[in-house]
């Protein structure tokens, strides 16, 4: 068995004027055999457009992107085979891959933001951890 651990919570306000984005994590752990696929859910609100990412943090390492949208096709492709599509009609980017592995354990992270930083991966995400 593999051990996927994904904080209950993950939320970013943007302060500055009535803006303001959160995105909502569902699930707390998520447990999945090797092999099989991989689901991990992600819902956002916000009254702006927004730009979306997803973060990986192995043990003992730093945030490190896994993928982002910024704009375009609604399906986007990320790193070690993970992807995310963005559902804007359900607000949702939930990430999945089709085989978990081993070096897969880690805490994923959902972050959401109305401006994109010319480096995405230096995103300051504070994601809240319940």
């Amino acid at each position: 068995m593999l051990l996927l651990l994904v904080p209950v919570l993950a939320v970013i306000f943007v302060l500055g004027g009535t803006r303001a984005q959160s995105v909502t994590q569902l699930d707390g752990q998520v447990t999945v055999s090797e092999e099989a696929p991989v689901l991990l859910k992600c819902n956002y609100s916000s009254s702006v457009t927004v730009y979306l990412f997803w973060y990986v943090q192995y043990p003992n390492q730093g945030l490190q992107l896994l993928l982002k949208y910024v704009s375009g096709p609604t399906l986007v492709k990320g790193i070690k085979g993970f992807e995310a599509e963005i559902k804007k009609s359900e607000s949702s980017f939930h990430l999945r891959k089709s085989s978990a592995h081993v070096s897969d354990a880690a805490e994923y992270f959902c972050a959401v933001s109305d401006t994109v930083p010319e480096t995405a991966g230096e995103l300051n995400t504070n994601p809240l951890r319940c």
